[in-house]
């Protein structure tokens, strides 16, 4: 599994991995990270901002539902491969540099925020749900999809073990954070969410992924 980039302090870039992420997400993306992407997407509607936005493997599969899309990329290598998708796709997308700490967002301004493995590797994964609880109106949506820690204990100890390397190797990434107690733990109300293993090349074995929506606890 190839997580994109940190949401890190700006000028963090890490383009060596932004590019090894930019060629593994398309075979990712064929073997079946679109089409999870498009269950993600479903139903969404109104002012989306998206976070870790990548080289923009979402923005054609927005609903037509959705008005507006701000899209926040810090990596400036992914963020410029982004910039034609974003002009080409169906709803209007506003591509900018940004983290998931600091959302260039008002309060209360979106109707959904989408996180597509990111929430795996931004600095602060508490502190990104509060901007996040932030900028959604109250019964807003937090549409997200992860790769997270196993719930078998052999296999979340070694995820343990091996989170300080992968860490460094990655660009930042823990492949042992439980995301959605995290998600819980900011508050939300989780309304749907399924786990499953998922694998970004043929030869890696399956990691734990969610995928689901919650809403924003201020409703």
């Amino acid at each position: 599994m190839s997580p994109k980039p940190p949401e890190g302090p700006a000028g963090l870039q890490h383009t060596r991995f932004a590019r090894a992420y930019a060629r593994a997400v398309v075979g990712m993306n064929r073997r079946g990270g679109t089409a999870h992407r498009r269950r993600l997407l479903a139903g969404l509607s109104g002012s989306v901002i998206e976070i870790g936005a990548g080289e923009g493997s979402s923005f054609g599969l927005y609903p037509r539902e959705v008005t507006d899309v701000l899209a926040l990329e810090p990596n400036d290598y992914l963020r410029n491969l982004a910039r034609p998708r974003a002009v080409s796709a169906s709803v209007p997308v506003v591509l900018v540099a940004g983290v998931a700490e600091q959302i260039p967002a008002p309060d209360a301004g979106a109707d959904a925020v989408v996180t597509s493995l990111v929430l795996c590797s931004v600095a602060d994964q508490a502190k990104a749900l509060a901007e996040i609880r932030r900028v959604l109106r109250p019964g807003g949506t937090l549409a997200y999809y992860e790769h997270v820690r196993s719930v078998h204990p052999f296999l979340a100890a070694a995820e343990d073990l091996l989170t300080p390397a992968w860490q460094r190797m990655a660009g930042g990434c823990h492949p042992n954070r439980d995301t959605l107690a995290a998600i819980t733990a900011a508050g939300f109300r989780v309304q749907d969410n399924e786990r499953f293993g998922f694998g970004g090349h043929p030869l890696a074995p399956k990691i734990a992924h969610i995928l689901g929506h919650a809403t924003s606890p201020d409703a």
